[in-house]
């Protein structure tokens, strides 16, 4: 059977309105470049951030169109905010008629209002809700806005810190470019299918893991395209059987692009940590990554300054080489929680190489107490913005 092709795509993909039922995804520029691997179709569609969930509907139309075509195995289509593709046009907001002849995905949840009543019912409107992962309470991300700050590091003790105070804790390491999770945590192996072709995580010092690193040999570059990218993390969130969870703990790659778009739009967050050095350049990225999260209404739980400071391993002197305390500065200044400080010391370097995190392999020392009170204080956040998203439940009023 002959390969599908790019114009046989666009051309079933122009059965598909566009988020206002006004246009085809094709011919609004809605759409990523086209990729086909072996008939394996990706492309992602860009849509406004605060509808994504709404329109959860079109990308399984868009879907559905594709995988109707011959030649076509299997396809990695995702809902973005951000493309190269072109932008979202901007237009009127439709008419109560208009409103009225949608699909209930579409409908705007509010009905016009009617000024000759004098008692109606106000509901407040709230964001269409994300559907969560079966057995996971809660899931947050570990990011930054730069690599090289030790976030994956700080990601795997910050989840060891958490599973020591009682919680049932996953890892997800969603940095595809560069998986690091498998060597910080001393885990080899391959993901075995279960029912259903859902992938069984391997397990590190008790917590679940999945990982790119599990898939492909430490030395091979992907060499990705970013709907492929969104594809992959999409399947390690939602076809991986992790069970019951009370938090799932995601290290995601550095930068503000697509992945990180992805993670937002396809799973409800509980909230995001920002690691950080606390030199200026760092900051400036640190500062990219939190307000991207703030944009996208992800609770920010705080930032961590990771290699604070060294530590002599000889004679215990302290010596601030990137400068001290910018992220702390920074956290009060941007009214963010500043969660801890965690130095640069050889024994965290050296026990993360040797895939024995310094939490497993002194868990009474110096700096996994650091971590245990980071991971305390990430506890507490979460409790604080579960009351307060308890406090924003949506109330009928009569009037």
């Amino acid at each position: 059977m002959a390969e599908v092709t790019k114009a046989e795509i666009e051309a079933a993909l122009r059965r598909v309105k566009g988020p206002d039922r006004d246009g085809n995804i094709v011919d609004l520029g809605l759409l990523s470049e086209i990729v086909i691997a072996e008939g394996q179709v990706f492309f992602s569609i860009t849509v406004p951030a605060e509808r994504a969930g709404a329109l959860e509907p079109l990308r399984q139309a868009a879907e559905q169109v594709v995988r109707d075509l011959p030649g076509v195995t299997g396809t990695g289509i995702v809902l973005t905010a951000h493309s190269g593709a072109g932008r979202v046009p901007v237009r009127p907001a439709p008419t109560a008629a208009q409103r009225s002849s949608l699909p209930p995905p579409m409908q705007s949840g509010r009905a016009p209002a009617d000024k000759t009543q004098t008692n109606k019912i106000q509901a407040d409107t709230q964001p269409a809700q994300k559907a969560g992962l079966p057995g996971v309470e809660a899931i947050i991300a570990v990011a930054s806005g730069k690599g090289g700050v030790g976030k994956s590091t700080t990601a795997v003790n910050l989840a060891l810190g958490l599973q020591a105070l009682g919680l049932a804790v996953g890892v997800l390491d969603a940095d595809i470019y560069g998986p690091s999770v498998p060597r910080l945590l001393g885990v080899a192996g391959r993901p075995q299918p279960t029912a259903g072709n859902v992938l069984k995580p391997l397990e590190g010092y008790g917590m679940k893991v999945m990982s790119m690193g599990f898939l492909v040999e430490e030395d091979t570059p992907m060499i990705w395209r970013g709907p492929m990218v969104i594809s992959a993390l999409g399947q390690m969130l939602r076809e991986v059987a992790w069970g019951a969870l009370d938090l799932l703990v995601v290290d995601m790659p550095p930068g503000t692009g697509d992945a990180q778009l992805t993670m937002a739009q396809q799973v409800p967050l509980a909230g995001a940590v920002i690691v950080s050095t606390p030199q200026d350049l760092a900051l400036i990225d640190a500062r990219k990554g939190l307000n991207m999260f703030r944009k996208v209404e992800v609770p920010l739980l705080g930032i961590i300054e990771n290699m604070s400071y060294f530590l002599c391993p000889s004679c215990g002197e302290r010596s601030d080489i990137f400068g001290h305390g910018g992220a702390e500065a920074e956290a009060e200044r941007l009214g963010v929680p500043f969660l801890g400080a965690v130095p640069l010391h050889m024994e965290i370097r050296a026990r993360s190489d040797s895939g024995t995190p310094v939490t497993i392999a002194e868990p009474a020392g110096d700096h996994a107490l650091i971590y245990r009170k980071i991971a305390g204080q990430v506890q507490a956040r979460l409790s604080e913005e579960r009351e307060m998203t308890v406090g924003r439940a949506p109330r009928i009023v009569m009037e």
